[in-house]
């Protein structure tokens, strides 16, 4: 017998259960997260060789590494197991990088105690005493991890998160299809193979993690990941929102592909023209502005816009007397998977 799961422990059965109130759908919800990307984006640069989908960015970043700042975050965030939830917002749809840095910059101290001496517990050697100092001196220690956090996000994420943002939304899309087409336990056990829809809780398995999360009143946040393509994570502790992390869809090695070289991915399928609107159109906007961004003239614009509405790629809806253009859930599919 293998026996029962014991916390800290690497086992088989460790499970953490988000439970919802029976048909809740509106208590789940979908969120973006740069700083759980970040964080993960220092873990591949520590293990390069366990991250494969990885290899093609990090040949675009590596030789631009700041060594200093990484050196600080790598003693932070650490290779692997428990990562300090200080470092990631609560997940929304319309979180930024610039938010996310400045929700560090004034993370409460007392949770970053907590997070530091969790880790202090995990640790030996250079690092602990490393965390030690940062314990002893948070204020520091927090203003030191944020100015770190901006260099080496400038240097490594900032120059491939369009195209890292777009399998995010394009992930999302398709999650929210599932639930209105099929229904939430559909979704939930497509998420991951860790991941089911079990007696009205969405039940991860985790290795060394086992709890019950009441999610009723608060819900929970469901938050693809690029970076993290191995498995799945949970937030589980108050303050912070329920929240569960899986791998996003359709990532393969060529995503950090520049947008130029998407567009014309795309433009083999749909034609130039076509594809850059498609790409362009992640957020709403008038047939004026594509056609400004197009180099085209609007009457041209319109009638791009007619086949890709025709063919349900392109969501077209008034809002006063202007017409706004949005990518559909089939197209976000459709360009999560020329990355």
């Amino acid at each position: 017998m293998r026996g029962r799961p014991v916390e800290g422990r690497e086992h088989p059965d460790h499970r953490v259960d988000f439970h919802l109130s029976p048909g809740d759908i509106q208590a789940v919800r979908f969120g973006i997260s740069p700083g759980h990307e970040f964080a993960h984006a220092v873990r591949v640069l520590l293990r390069p060789e366990q991250h494969p989908l990885q290899w093609g960015w990090l040949r675009q970043v590596r030789d631009r590494l700041p060594r200093e700042p990484f050196g600080l975050l790598a003693q932070v965030i650490g290779a692997d197991g428990y990562m300090p939830d200080f470092l990631t917002a609560d997940a929304r749809w319309d979180m930024t990088p610039v938010d996310e840095l400045a929700a560090l910059r004034e993370a409460p101290i007392p949770g970053i105690l907590v997070d530091l001496g969790k880790m202090i517990l995990r640790s030996s050697g250079e690092r602990r005493a490393a965390l030690v100092r940062m314990h002893a001196d948070p204020v520091r220690a927090r203003a030191l991890i944020a100015d770190a956090w901006d260099q080496v996000w400038d240097a490594v994420l900032a120059p491939v998160w369009p195209q890292l943002e777009r399998l995010l939304r394009a992930d999302i899309a398709v999650r929210a299809r599932t639930i209105t087409a099929d229904g939430l336990s559909t979704m939930a056990g497509g998420l991951h193979p860790n991941v089911r829809w079990s007696d009205g809780a969405v039940r991860v398995r985790l290795r060394r993690h086992s709890e019950d999360v009441d999610c009723r009143g608060s819900g929970l946040v469901l938050v693809p990941s690029v970076m993290s393509s191995w498995g799945c994570m949970v937030i589980t502790e108050a303050p912070a929102q329920p929240t569960l992390f899986y791998p996003a869809r359709g990532v393969t090695a060529g995503w950090a592909r520049d947008s130029a070289e998407l567009e014309d991915a795309l433009g083999a399928l749909l034609g130039p023209a076509r594809a850059g609107i498609l790409l362009r159109a992640h957020v709403a906007r008038t047939t004026t502005g594509i056609a400004k961004d197009a180099g085209i003239a609007a009457s041209t614009a319109s009638h791009h816009l007619a086949v890709l509405r025709d063919a349900g790629l392109i969501a077209s809806s008034r809002e006063g007397n202007r017409m706004l253009h949005l990518r559909t859930p089939l197209a976000e599919a459709l360009v999560g998977a020329a990355l």
